[in-house]
């Protein structure tokens, strides 16, 4: 018999547990079984002696395939108690039970069978050798079975909860519109599919490798992978062994598990591919796998939409500051004004708690605020010293002017910049022009170009006037504060000065 084999089990044994008050009975199950052997595995004996005992043992311990059951211990119906408890208290349907009395007169079959779910029921008297070797292997067999059926139900079950993860992670993830949104996005997702606390995702910069240079760009990442400073101040988060591991992944552009490391290699039509880096990675399993592919390959269409739509904004973020170059240096402005402003705008819009979109958005459309300058004559424009009444009326149209080139648009970009050029020469206090708004009835991207415009006028020199010290620049600003300018903006700016000032030296005339 091929249960019978004297053989070293390679495979863990089966758990069974012996429930009866009498020590004889767990020494004589225990002799009689000791060479039992299915599928290559013995069996392991618990041991309890009462039904509160195997209570404590079967909370305990997992993975219990079978419990022979005494039914009166300490009490008439102890047995019988175990086995409500275990299946209903502790929801444990997979353990087989075989019910084993001294007395069947305290425990009828029928009634047993019936009213308790076992699944045999055996009298001591009738259970010899080879019926308790039958019994058992029926028992276990059964019980093998069983989970079978039950890790096939866990391993759909697992794969259906990941096919909604990756459905809820889409959709998640394509609402983002700019790379480093969907970059975050995306790999917060991932780590949320895969329950891991450390990932990075990286894309390759290009196809030419200029030596000494890494050619990864990380887009986003999540936990700590340590960090080596460069000598340009910049932080690298790509060490030598990961810079191996990542350029293994793209010469032979598969996915590979390195000791807790997984790399994945995802190509894209756009030709840069992306590599997903996974931290604390003991083994990816086949599901794992499948539903990453899966997450993959659907963001995959959206990850080039993005790359496509991010060109698109750059160059069209590009070709408008170069526009705000022509129109500055027409009226003598320094070279890399418009540039300062842009900057400052954003550090204004970010301090304010504005979304990442509109501080992108007015980043980008602040550099075209004097566009309404192509069209003033360069009589008025250039003129060195004071202008007359009427000149100024003239200068004065440059706003509308502006709101007359930038307007109609749909594109987010212009038409901030349009609103932009027609406000930012209107006064907190409601003094200024062309329409003489006040307060708030200015658009916030209007308020905060105006303070970045002044700012930077004053901390540069100009034909007319000297730099201004930084201390000078603050005071006059907060004494300006809810006349010419929003006192909220003027007030951020004062406590992010320092950062303003470094944008002047990254930024010099």
């Amino acid at each position: 018999m091929s249960f019978l084999s004297a053989a070293a089990p390679k495979l863990a044994p089966w758990k069974v547990l012996l429930v009866d008050d009498e020590p004889d009975i767990h020494d004589i199950t225990k002799l009689t079984l000791n060479r039992f052997r299915l599928d290559g595995r013995a069996l392991s004996f618990l041991h309890a002696y009462s039904g509160a005992e195997a209570k404590e043992i079967l909370a305990r311990e997992d993975n219990i395939a079978l419990v022979f059951l005494d039914v009166v211990m300490e009490r008439e119906d102890s047995g019988l108690e175990v086995a409500r408890w275990m299946r209903q208290d502790l929801d444990n349907q997979f353990t087989r039970i075989v019910l084993r009395t001294g007395q069947p007169g305290q425990a009828p079959e029928e009634r047993v069978i019936v009213d308790y779910d076992i699944n045999d029921y055996k009298e001591k008297t009738e259970l010899d050798r080879t019926k308790l070797f039958t019994t058992t292997f029926a028992a276990l067999r059964a019980y093998r079975d069983i989970m079978k059926v039950e890790d096939a139900r866990r391993v759909q079950q697992s794969y259906r909860e990941g096919l909604e993860r990756v459905i809820a992670a889409s959709s998640h993830i394509f609402q983002q519109r700019n790379l480093k949104d969907f970059a975050g996005g995306l790999l917060q997702q991932v780590v949320a599919l895969l329950r891991l606390e450390q990932s990075m995702l990286l894309r390759l910069k290009g196809a030419s490798v200029i030596t000494g240079e890494s050619q990864y760009e990380v887009l986003a990442r999540i936990g700590d992978f340590g960090s080596e400073g460069s000598a340009d101040g910049t932080v690298n988060f790509i060490g030598p062994e990961l810079l191996a591991q990542l350029d293994d992944a793209r010469r032979n552009r598969i996915s590979k598990l390195h000791g807790d490391t997984y790399v994945g290699y995802f190509p894209n039509n756009s030709g840069k591919a992306s590599l997903l880096v996974l931290h604390g990675v003991e083994e990816i399993s086949d599901i794992d796998a499948q539903l990453l592919e899966v997450f993959c390959s659907g963001v995959a269409i959206a990850f080039d939409n993005i790359l496509l739509n991010q060109e698109i904004t750059d160059t069209q973020a590009e070709l408008i500051l170069r526009l705000g170059d022509v129109v500055e240096s027409r009226s003598n402005e320094a070279g890399n004004h418009v540039r300062r402003m842009s900057q400052v705008c954003h550090l204004l819009a970010q301090a304010s708690g504005m979304p990442d979109e509109e501080v992108a958005t007015l980043m980008h459309a602040a550099p075209m605020h004097d566009v309404g300058k192509i069209a003033t004559p360069d009589a008025v424009l250039l003129k060195p010293g004071r202008l007359t009444p009427d000149e100024w009326e003239i200068m004065k149209q440059h706003p509308t002017v502006g709101l007359q080139i930038l307007d109609g648009s749909t594109r987010p970009i212009l038409k901030a910049a349009a609103v932009i050029a027609h406000q930012h020469h209107e006064k907190f206090d409601g003094t200024g022009y062309p329409q003489g708004l006040k307060g708030e009835d200015i658009h916030p991207y209007a308020r905060i170009v105006a303070v970045a415009d002044v700012f930077d006028a004053l901390s540069h020199e100009r034909c007319y006037k000297e730099a201004w010290p930084v201390d000078q620049v603050r005071d006059y600003l907060r004494e300006v504060a809810g006349k010419h300018l929003d006192p909220y903006y003027v007030d951020l700016l004062v406590k992010n000065m320092d950062k303003a000032v470094e944008i002047n030296r990254q930024w010099p005339d």
